[in-house]
């Protein structure tokens, strides 16, 4: 452990961590539930780590998810995660014992409404959720709820195109009314979607649209995300009308990038391709649609059906807060990238790991800095956290590497604080070990918790604290001044 130099977090600091329901609850076929847009996606077993992250950025045909809804050969690991539905209940006190004051997961979609078409919830989903917040708030950890992480029903991709028909927004609108109704008197603190501007990078896990639903899939998927705004809006406007102290909150995963150099194209290619990421927040927080987004939707022949009623409830409907997801910076080149949000080069700066993510813990600094430059608004840090090979040594983990990431971007955090950013939480991502969302690895582990689970399936299901439990463990005791 070491001093933080800049031990300024406030004394109601929400330290805790994040999960996903469709990469740690597992129980596919138990409770009514019906498969998601995770369900159907495949280990890839012999692949290299680059080859499985361009295979995410390509997406999934019709005729993959058909194919994988009826595949008896392969392993399906988000179909079984590490069982989380059957052991939250001593998963959670792991967490409590390590002093955690809050706690971010998902509930999926795919339970609730189990093809999305459903009039009625199904009570049976309900009543588990019921009991994941009920033992949340026993231990004192305060619930952030993500109603939807990736777990749209594939029967919205088979039958309706994804979130491209707008029809999508009124089964999204019963479901999320629905919990709010159920659950709102004991969560204080929503995320409406997940990192709501990866449309480009997990179209198929974000918008649930296959690779060849549509000729035009930029547009298909701008307009897809432009019904995820109006989702959005519409719950936030029913929030307003219940009896509950609702926070409504929009999440993003940091796409922000740095110039490669001080070359005047270098910096506006960095700006313009910043202006596209901060496109979806400036819609939830500004309530409009900036004039650099629709010259682009122009000059990339892009034609988006907004009504005027959607351009009204999006006006009278801003966020509460932002949440992020925060891991890597990115830089772009103008010689070699262009605007689209996955064309990034690496930075020759900075070390990567496994997976070829750039280590830059000033990074969350400037992008908490922007932020909240840009719109004033509390900020959830709802994912951070080091991806790795852990190996057990005499029965212990040994994870020196993960205590030394998350210490640096703690720090940062701290700086940004002092500052003046208003962060109000914390969320390490993975605090026990589950399935990556990305290359569908338990292999590339986040946690502080070891689950004895391999890339296929195998092992005891056992939890091991790592080194990192610890350590973790200290932070949250000193509020942060020791990491």
């Amino acid at each position: 452990m070491r001093k933080n130099k800049f031990n300024n977090f406030p004394e109601n600091f929400l330290w805790g961590g994040a999960i996903a329901a469709s990469q740690a609850d597992g129980a596919f076929d138990i409770g009514g539930k019906q498969p998601n847009t995770s369900d159907v996606q495949p280990y890839l077993k012999g692949l290299s780590n680059q080859e499985i992250q361009q295979l995410e950025k390509q997406g999934m045909t019709l005729k993959q998810v058909t194919k994988n809804l009826n595949d008896t050969s392969s392993y399906y690991p988000k179909r079984y995660g590490i069982d989380f539905y059957h052991t939250f209940e001593s998963d959670l006190e792991l967490l409590a014992e390590m002093g955690f004051r809050t706690f971010r997961t998902s509930i999926d979609w795919s339970r609730i409404f189990p093809n999305g078409t459903e009039t009625e919830p199904n009570e049976v989903a309900l009543d588990y959720y019921d009991r994941l917040i009920d033992k949340m708030l026993s231990l004192n950890i305060e619930p952030i709820i993500t109603m939807l992480h990736y777990e749209t029903p594939i029967n919205v991709t088979l039958n309706y195109g994804g979130w491209q028909n707008k029809q999508v927004i009124d089964m999204f609108e019963r479901y999320g009314k629905t919990l709010l109704e159920r659950f709102g008197n004991k969560v204080k603190y929503w995320i409406v979607i997940n990192q709501i501007n990866m449309i480009q990078v997990e179209p198929f896990l974000s918008l649930a649209i296959c690779s060849d639903q549509y000729e035009n899939m930029e547009q298909a998927e701008y307009q897809a995300v432009h019904n995820q705004l109006v989702a959005s809006a519409k719950i936030r406007k029913y929030a307003k009308k219940l009896p509950f102290d609702l926070e409504i909150g929009t999440m993003v995963a940091d796409g922000t990038v740095y110039p490669y150099s001080c070359k005047p194209d270098d910096v506006i290619l960095a700006m313009k391709h910043n202006r596209m990421q901060y496109l979806f927040t400036d819609v939830q927080f500004n309530g409009v649609y900036p004039q650099y987004a629709k010259n682009y939707f122009t000059e990339n022949d892009i034609s988006i059906n907004i009504t005027p009623d959607e351009i009204s409830l999006l006006k009278e409907n801003t966020m509460d807060y932002l949440a992020i997801s925060y891991y890597f910076s990115q830089m772009v080149n103008s010689d070699i990238d262009s605007e689209k949000p996955e064309s990034t080069s690496s930075n020759p700066n900075l070390i990567e790991n496994a997976w070829g993510w750039n280590i830059d813990p000033q990074g969350l600094y400037n992008t908490l800095s922007q932020y909240a430059d840009r719109y004033h608004k509390p900020i959830i840090i709802a994912e951070n956290g080091f991806g790795a090979y852990d190996e057990i040594v005499d029965g212990k983990i040994h994870d020196d590497y993960r205590i030394d990431y998350l210490s640096k971007h703690i720090e940062q955090i701290g700086r940004a604080i002092y500052d003046g950013v208003e962060v109000i939480a914390f969320c390490a991502w993975g605090p026990i070990d589950i399935v990556s969302c990305s290359s569908q690895q338990m292999s590339k582990r986040y946690g502080f918790i070891y689950v004895d689970i391999d890339d296929e399936g195998n092992g005891t299901k056992k939890r091991i604290k790592k080194d990192s439990f610890n350590w973790y463990k200290e932070v949250i005791h000193t509020n942060g001044a020791n990491i």
